[in-house]
């Protein structure tokens, strides 16, 4: 027997909008007549790709994460200021980083599950907290520097054959993506969609609901930690390096065609949703159109998904009740003499 890849369901829609951004590209822009144009494209997605996989896994198991965007921003901030300049210390300054995003996504999944708060209000208080704690501790301008070897990842490229220079995001970026479509198809992640399409279903047949929702918060804020180090390598330090990232994710998540509310939806189409997104938002400046349009196409596309969703919803109900009411309604045979 001969394994055959599929696509999962929803996910060719947004490669199609995807190859037709980037044809829209490679007409509207001379630089991506060249493989080095969209490799380009790819560096500058790939914070962004990488969050939109870490919020998939918890939109996909019935949450939200709004906190990714601060944790973006304070992972910057805190990198800049511990390394101030210091090669010696980036090392341990990027694990510390990292840890930092593991133990903000195990706060937002243990009060989940435990304190059983909804996700949207835990994800936007920490938020809060982390905002208000950065600029408590920055006074709204932050201090430090990173270290070369901490931009790197953002910034750098290593030579591979036929491709040339890749920059580092983008193996980064690959090596997660395969890792998430792998993990997906495993037994946890399968557990992980089942969770958010039928919660009482998988707690009946023995899973363990309250580990997997944590899990998959604890993987967001370790992919947010992750984008932090690319986005700072980039785009250097801010305060404001984060801000609106967690609607981005969101909506890429749900252009991937990722069912709101959990239940539905492939981590590859979430990526490419990203992808099309900041596909989207290079076509549109190529064409000279004003980026403040970029918050009001995001909403547009959160609100046209979350309605596509439910009518999908509203018509399969429908289907599903209407032999019902026909048999119901069908007039009694006569018994035969």
């Amino acid at each position: 027997m001969t394994w055959r890849p599929r696509l999962a369901e929803g996910t060719a829609p947004v490669l199609v909008v995807l190859f037709v951004l980037l044809l829209g590209l490679a007409i509207a822009g001379p630089a991506y007549a060249e493989p080095s144009g969209y490799l380009a494209l790819l560096k500058r997605a790939a914070p962004l790709m990488i969050l939109a996989i870490g919020q998939y896994f918890v939109i996909v198991s019935g949450g939200f994460d709004l906190s990714v965007g601060a944790l973006v921003t304070a992972g910057v901030v805190i990198a800049a200021r511990l390394i101030n300049g210091s090669e010696s210390a980036t090392a341990r300054v990027i694990l510390l980083v990292l840890g930092f995003g593991l133990l903000v996504g195990l706060v937002n999944g243990l009060v989940t599950t435990k304190l059983l708060v909804p996700s949207f209000i835990v994800t936007l208080g920490m938020l809060l907290v982390l905002d208000g704690a950065i600029f408590l501790w920055t006074g709204g301008a932050p201090r430090g520097a990173l270290s070369a070897g901490f931009r790197m990842f953002g910034r750098g490229a290593v030579e591979v054959p036929v491709l040339g220079e890749v920059p580092w995001s983008v193996l980064i970026l690959l090596a997660i993506l395969v890792a998430a479509a792998l993990f997906m198809r495993g037994g946890t992640g399968r557990a992980l969609v089942a969770v958010g399409d039928n919660e009482a279903a998988v707690r009946l047949s023995g899973g363990q609901v309250d580990r997997l929702r944590l899990l998959a918060f604890v993987l967001s804020g370790l992919l947010a930690a992750v984008a932090a180090i690319l986005l700072g390598g980039f785009a250097g330090v801010s305060a404001q390096v984060g801000d609106g990232l967690e609607f981005r994710a969101i909506t890429a998540v749900v252009l991937g065609g990722v069912l709101l509310g959990g239940g539905r939806g492939s981590v590859v189409a979430a990526a490419a949703g990203a992808l099309s997104l900041e596909s989207l938002f290079t076509l549109l400046n190529l064409l000279g159109v004003s980026g403040a349009l970029e918050s009001a196409v995001q909403g547009v596309i959160i609100i046209a998904a979350v309605a596509y969703a439910s009518l999908g919803s509203g018509v399969r109900q429908r289907l599903r009740w209407w032999p019902k009411q026909r048999s119901s309604a069908a007039p009694a045979q006569p018994a035969s003499s």
